[in-house]
């Protein structure tokens, strides 16, 4: 598949934000005040919320980048559901000012692609993982290591965007998907990956180096 075009807004906000400003004029002309001054508030919200920059992607080798804008919530050693062994998980959590494009973290072809329907509690939360809508990739590097990426949605979040299917080919930063109001993405690493952030650091999608991956000699 093509890599997405970085248009600076967002492909999945411009009916929200045509929409917006079509009633912010409306209301400029008919009320004004502090409707009108609402409604303009809203159209900001919307063009910040659905902002979609280009990022420079690090070549590092190994380099596993962050899918997402947002702060780490979680680094531990769990089981990974979707990719069926032991793994490193680091959870990013996204609040409704971060950008809110997922990328791929690693170069691979998808195996799999899942969806699950679920609940919608606060993204935050450990049982968001488990409970929650989501939607899981497993991908496989040239080096034959697994890398799982999961979009859980959140309290407000109602809407989990993915483009992708099992074979398709990406690359490290590629476009793959979008969450609509904050929610979160979970990383699945092998254990042998060299974790490089800690909870409560702030991370910034592709351009952030969450781990490294082991490599072959």
């Amino acid at each position: 598949m093509n890599k997405y075009p970085h248009p600076i807004i967002a492909r999945e906000g411009w009916p929200f934000l045509i929409g917006s400003i079509a009633i912010a004029l409306l209301l400029s002309g008919l009320v004004g005040g502090i409707a009108e001054l609402l409604a303009w508030i809203v159209v900001l919200f919307v063009l910040q919320f659905f902002r979609d920059p280009p990022r420079v992607v690090p070549q590092d080798a190994g380099a596993v980048l962050s899918p997402a804008d947002g702060r780490v919530i979680k680094v531990e050693r769990t089981q990974d559901p979707y990719g069926q062994r032991e793994a490193i998980l680091i959870s990013v959590f996204m609040n409704v000012f971060n950008v809110h494009s997922n990328r791929s973290p690693v170069d691979g072809t998808v195996e799999k692609v899942q969806y699950f329907p679920g609940k919608f509690v606060n993204a935050d939360l450990d049982k968001a993982s488990a409970e929650n809508e989501r939607n899981a990739v497993v991908l496989k590097t040239a080096d034959g290591q697994t890398v799982t990426f999961v979009q859980v949605a959140g309290l407000i979040a109602r809407r989990i965007l993915c483009y992708i299917k099992a074979g398709d080919v990406l690359a490290r930063g590629q476009r793959y998907g979008f969450i609509r109001f904050g929610s979160r993405v979970d990383v699945y690493l092998p254990l042998d990956a060299a974790v490089k952030v800690s909870i409560g650091d702030k991370v910034s999608a592709t351009t952030t180096i969450l781990a490294v991956l082991p490599q072959n000699s």
